[in-house]
């Protein structure tokens, strides 16, 4: 049996020309210390971090919602081990869903996505965040914006001469819109007898002792910044 033949002792390669690094050379020493320290202040950053109850380093802020669009509220945080996060709507939690998106951006970043804005969506919004070593809270609100809008218009009537007439027309808007009435295209004059109430989502026209000379075309029309709407009702009186 023959013996293998030794391998030949490799030769190692000199480093290129101007890739040599003296460790004896102040500068380098230099820039050594600065690495170590540089390695310390993380890990020594990262256990305070690991030891510490959740912090909030950017606050949430109010956003303004345009009905039927999406708005978000974000905020910036601190903690570990990785927390718990929950949204409230006023004091009621939000579950993810397709309406209410939880959504978490590296490093640090948490936010709530609102979709398919809605009047209903405006409200004070809070942040839970959560680990074993505490908790850490942030509200802002969601202001929502809608159109001037009548939801339903007046119906039309047909009644006797001394009876009272009512014409509803529900409304809605944010900001709340200026409400009007009119008569075949005049402005109404306001008195004891015809006059018009504005509540939260309704407007009403009342026409008390109704005569025949309050037959004729009732126009409500809702405006604010973003919009108007109008409807209008026949008045029959015999």
């Amino acid at each position: 049996m023959s013996k293998t033949a030794p391998a030949p002792a490799r030769k190692t390669a000199a480093p290129p020309a101007g890739c040599t690094i003296d460790i004896n050379d102040p500068k380098v020493q230099d820039a050594a210390i600065k690495i170590q320290s540089s390695y310390r202040g993380h890990r020594s950053r990262r256990e305070m971090r690991e030891k510490g109850p959740p912090r909030i380093l950017k606050d949430l802020k109010d956003v303004i919602l345009i009905e039927g669009s999406a708005a978000r509220l974000d905020c910036r945080v601190s903690a570990f081990p990785d927390p718990l996060i929950r949204w409230f709507k006023d004091g009621k939690e939000l579950k993810d869903s397709p309406k209410y998106r939880y959504t978490f951006e590296d490093p640090d970043v948490v936010a709530l996505v609102v979709r398919d804005g809605i009047l209903s969506d405006l409200g004070k919004y809070t942040i839970s965040i959560t680990n074993t070593f505490g908790e850490a809270y942030d509200s802002a609100k969601i202001i929502i914006e809608v159109p001037g809008k009548i939801e339903k218009g007046p119906e039309n009537v047909k009644t006797k001469a001394g009876q009272t007439v009512k014409l509803v027309a529900h409304i809605s808007g944010e900001p709340e819109p200026d409400v009007g009435w009119t008569k075949n295209g005049a402005d109404i004059e306001e008195d004891e007898r015809v006059f018009y109430d504005i509540e939260s989502d309704t407007t009403t026209l009342t026409i008390k002792n109704a005569t025949k000379a309050d037959t004729g075309k009732y126009e409500v029309f809702v405006e604010n910044s973003l919009g108007m709407d109008q409807s209008f009702a026949r008045v029959d009186v015999n």
